[in-house]
């Protein structure tokens, strides 16, 4: 093959990226190519994971294309331009990614161009495990039985060199600077630093005050941290292996349910919720008088990410305790969370509301016991809850127990097996 185009999507990277390496083996020319959808959000985090693999891809002799408008017509008017015989992307499961794959499929039979989709946003292909009688796994651990046993794909290498077409105009190349903590490299770093200390993972992820979870969710968001290499550099971690299997389990769950962003996925789940959109605005703010939620939720504001017991907690105060439909959290979080991706964002927030994955659909979180429990010293609550900082110890979880006025709000409620004086 003389000439093939790569689109880019959610697989931001030079190693293992299995649709690059075939491009790189049977190509003597690769276009590596990004669209920017205007219909799709731009976070400063994605700008600097794309000037991270343009600056990679210079490194091996090329350049990263960036086109403007729909993706599959620009892809195609790109290989179309350089004369490519084949068009190469990731495979993914969205709504958004399958129509994407729709029209690139029309486009490119048009054209008489090979189409050719590749893993790489999951360690398992979605659709590849199917259980006995059914198109996919409604529960996680006869799915974690089944993923454990697959052998997987080997990892593949990053391209030595890469090679442009000549006649590729100068315009559709630009300069990016690097600007800030995201892309492959750091994604890369933030690993290898993170593995030093990854034996105690699953003593230690759950402590909120600790903040020793990997962060590497959203370099696995925007594909700058191939899954399938993550798991083979830390197998011996079965925990965290075991939370890279939930994040499979969610996609082939989309997969085969794309309404998950939208409609219940347990049949039979109430769809009755409460529209307090004055307890939601509070929630959204961080002002719910829950420390441990508000914390939670301040975090998410600050940093565009949540450790993920408060997710929990916080999700679980907006559906359980307050009763405001699992959407509106759910959308809150998909906004401005980094790494929030429709498969996992949506499925972990209907399993907390129960209408999704959770065999045990009635579950509640008692957001004071697992403050107590996973901030026991209320250094968590302190980092972003300056008011309440004077609280010694566990009394900051329960602030309308200790005198005094902090100008703090009061709870919008209280679970039935707490201290339920409201002084100070």
């Amino acid at each position: 093959m003389r000439v093939a185009v790569v689109l880019f999507t959610r697989d931001l990277r030079i190693h293992d990226n299995p649709a690059l390496a075939a491009a790189a083996r049977a190509a003597e020319r690769v276009v590596p190519l990004f669209v920017h959808d205007p219909a799709l959000p731009a976070p400063r985090f994605l700008a600097s994971a794309l000037a991270d693999l343009q600056s990679s891809l210079r490194r091996l002799g090329a350049d990263l294309v960036e086109r403007r408008g729909d993706p599959a017509s620009e892809a195609v008017k790109v290989a179309r331009a350089v004369g490519a015989e084949g068009l190469g992307l990731a495979e993914d499961v969205s709504r958004y990614a399958k129509h994407r794959l729709a029209r690139l499929t029309d486009a490119c039979a048009a054209e008489r161009i090979a189409l050719r989709t590749f893993p790489g946003v999951t360690i398992v292909p979605p659709g590849s495990l199917r259980p006995a009688g059914g198109d996919h796994y409604k529960v996680f651990t006869p799915y974690w039985r089944a993923w454990q046993a697959v052998k997987l794909r080997d990892v593949e290498r990053a391209p030595r060199s890469l090679r442009l077409p000549d006649d590729l105009p100068a315009s559709w190349t630009r300069d990016r600077a690097l600007s800030g903590p995201a892309g492959e490299t750091a994604a890369r770093r933030q690993l290898t630093s993170w593995l030093r200390h990854a034996s105690d993972y699953e003593e230690i992820h759950d402590n909120l005050a600790a903040d020793r979870t990997s962060r590497l969710s959203p370099y696995l968001h925007y594909g700058c941290l191939s899954p399938r290499e993550l798991v083979s550099r830390t197998e011996s971690v079965e925990p965290f292996v075991r939370q890279l299997c939930w994040r499979d389990f969610y996609h082939q769950v989309l997969d085969a349910f794309p309404d998950l962003r939208r409609k219940p996925y347990r049949p039979g789940a109430t769809d009755a919720w409460k529209d307090d959109r004055t307890a939601f605005e509070a929630w959204k703010a961080g002002q719910t008088g829950i420390p441990i939620v508000d914390a939670g939720m301040r975090q998410l504001l600050a940093e565009g990410w949540m450790h993920n017991r408060a997710r929990l907690i916080t999700a679980s105060f907006l559906t359980k305790h307050l009763g405001v439909d699992w959407r509106l959290g759910a959308d809150h979080f998909y906004d401005l969370l980094l790494d929030g991706d429709v498969a996992n964002n949506y499925g972990n927030w209907q399993w907390v509301a129960g209408t999704g994955n959770d065999t045990k659909p009635y579950r509640r979180f008692n957001p004071i016991r697992q403050a107590e429990r996973f901030d026991p010293t209320g250094d968590y609550v302190r980092r972003y809850m300056p008011e309440l900082a004077d609280l010694p110890g566990k009394a900051i979880h329960q602030p309308w127990l200790v005198p005094g006025s902090r100008g703090y709000p009061a709870p919008l409620t209280l679970p039935e097996d707490v201290g339920r004086s409201t002084q100070g």
